[in-house]
């Protein structure tokens, strides 16, 4: 519900009927707003509550303490009873008609705002992670290489210091920096996007018998076909010419067609602002002689499904070319791709999980032409480029991205679209294989649960207590800490050293480096646990190493650890 229509809400329900309109709206600004305000406060940490069995239904715990100060001076401080709370002095409003209103705005995103306040979004530090990207953005911006492509006339029109970036997460976090509302038309951006569609609609084996699905290493409107005589991916012009005649099986419901992809094509952006350019489409059949001569060339080999018509195709290819969107939609489309056909600003499943896997694969492998090769090992993401200057960015599972830059390079993608994937992976893990173990450590912005932490300490733990120096080893290989501690504090040295494993310790020392100095809640450290159990020949070889690590850190200066093994050579 928009503010405006707040407003008019409580015009209607005033109990001074007489009052100017001028009155009432000084009364919304200055006493209703912010009354509100606290009302959505109290009633979502209420609501939580609730929900945890934190709180009894006739009680509610003053939240304005958490509230800053200066903003909680403008309304009541003081309450114990929720109806109490939210009472209004101008009886704007009756009790009622605001606790209907209010649990309307609560219990509809209670699952939303549940995830907000625990910090269950996919990325939790949202805030620095789009200072990040904004830094990002900043130091792409200079880039000034790259040409406006100009066979299209109306895609000469642009200006190249245009530049915009989106995010859109699979939670709908959403960030937006640069000329992110202006439209531009999708072009080859669409084809990943009709290709899913089609998959959807006939299912993969159909698909396929028309279309290949290997990389060409040639460019993307070049006249070729693989040996069987199909065009070799769905992301080169021949192949989405074919896609097209897939979709649109029958010529004479041509309109129906267009506006059913339109359709679908605004259920993935959320129903987002998605346009059409007449424009460019009339200039896109004007200047298209090569995908005309694409077409007469499959037409020639027989590519086409029976009852299909070339020219029908061709033009249905065109209008798909001229659909507008912006950065903002953008983001939306391709972050329902990352989400598994899920919107995730809806949460209407839009795609088949099938059609999404397929897309992603074609994607990777083919969506940047002849650029693709160095895509996947430079980047290791889904993406696919468009000559209008977009590149839509999946990262699977965590966020969809779309940058916008007219100017492109020699192969036709966005110069500065390039340089922000790049610069993308560079600084945060989301290339594919940055999560192999003991790869160079980057940023990770995914949420970190709590609960993985929690097994990590007990499965740690536990080995130490078995004996279990394999497991052990396993961990250490896999980069955990080798230091955790469980609720008092007690780390796997504390352990050993109670239980008298002499492999663990000398495991846990030599190779791992631990810190032997490590207080529990007792004050014991391990080599007075190993004292008070008993294990003499335990206690001597935890004695000789605290002397072997405060003379290391006498000799380095080092005040606080000793230092970690940073190999992993000692482990195996």
């Amino acid at each position: 519900m928009s503010v405006q229509q707040v407003r008019n809400n409580v015009k209607k329900i005033t109990h001074r009927k007489n009052e100017s309109n001028a009155v009432v709206d000084r009364k919304f600004n200055f006493t209703f707003l912010p009354q509100l305000f606290f009302f959505l406060w109290d009633l979502i940490f209420v609501t939580l509550s609730l929900r945890e069995g934190l709180l009894i239904p006739t009680s509610i715990v003053n939240f304005h303490s958490l509230v800053p100060t200066k903003m909680s001076k403008q309304v009541h401080t003081q309450h114990t009873h929720i109806m109490k709370v939210f009472s209004f002095d101008l009886g704007l409003l009756s009790n009622s008609a605001l606790c209907c209103f209010c649990l309307r705005c609560v219990g509809g995103n209670i699952v939303l705002l549940i995830q907000a306040f625990r910090k269950k979004f996919i990325i939790p530090e949202f805030d620095l992670f789009v200072q990040k990207i904004n830094e990002i953005y900043e130091k792409v911006q200079k880039q000034s290489d790259g040409k406006v492509a100009d066979y299209i006339p109306q895609l000469a029109k642009f200006s190249p210091e245009l530049w915009g970036v989106s995010l859109c997460t699979v939670d709908g976090q959403r960030h937006s920096v640069g000329h992110t509302k202006q439209p531009f038309c999708l072009q080859s951006c669409v084809k990943p996007l009709q290709y899913a569609i089609a998959v959807h609609e006939s299912g993969t084996e159909k698909v396929h018998r028309y279309v290949g699905m290997e990389p060409s290493g040639l460019k993307f409107n070049v006249l070729s076909l693989d040996d069987e005589d199909k065009p070799h991916n769905p992301m080169v012009n021949a192949g989405a010419i074919l896609i097209s005649s897939l979709i649109k099986r029958y010529p004479e419901k041509a309109q129906i067609f267009f506006f059913q992809v339109m359709e679908f094509v605004k259920k993935m952006a959320g129903q987002e602002y998605v346009g059409f350019s007449n424009a460019t489409f009339q200039s896109e059949k004007e200047t298209g002689d090569r995908n005309f001569a694409i077409g007469y060339y499959m037409k020639e080999k027989k590519c086409f499904p029976l009852g299909a018509d070339m020219i029908d195709a061709l033009d249905f290819y065109f209008q798909l070319c001229s659909i507008e969107v912006t950065c903002e939609s953008g983001s939306i489309m391709a972050a329902t791709l990352a989400n598994g056909g899920i919107c995730p600003i809806t949460g209407e499943r839009v795609l088949s999980t099938e059609a999404v896997r397929n897309t992603l694969s074609l994607m990777h492998s083919c969506g940047m032409y002849d650029f693709s090769g160095q895509m996947a090992f430079h980047v290791g993401l889904p993406a696919k480029s468009g000559v209008s200057g977009a590149i839509l960015l999946v990262i699977p599972n965590v966020m969809g991205v779309m940058c916008w830059s007219p100017p492109l390079d020699r192969v036709g993608n966005s110069v500065r679209g390039i340089h922000f994937c790049q610069e993308l992976v560079s600084v945060f893990n989301f290339h594919n294989y940055d999560n192999l173990r003991h790869f160079v450590k980057k940023q990770d912005p995914r949420r970190q649960d709590g609960d993985d932490r929690n097994k990590s300490v007990f499965n740690l733990l536990f080995a130490a207590y078995s004996g279990d120096v394999s497991a052990l080893r396993r961990f250490a290989l896999s980069s955990m800490d080798m230091d955790l501690k469980d609720y008092d504090s007690r780390t796997a040295l504390h352990v050993a050293a109670a239980e008298g494993h002499m492999d663990v310790v000398k495991f846990l020392t030599e190779t791992c480096k631990v810190d032997p100095f490590v207080e529990d809640r007792w004050g014991n450290l391990p080599v007075d646990d190993a004292m008070q159990f008993g294990h003499d020949k335990l206690v001597k070889v935890l004695k000789d190493y605290q002397q072997e690590c405060m003379q290391q850190e006498k000799k380095q200066s080092e005040a606080v650890h000793p230092q970690k093994l940073d190999t992993i050579d000692g482990m195996v």
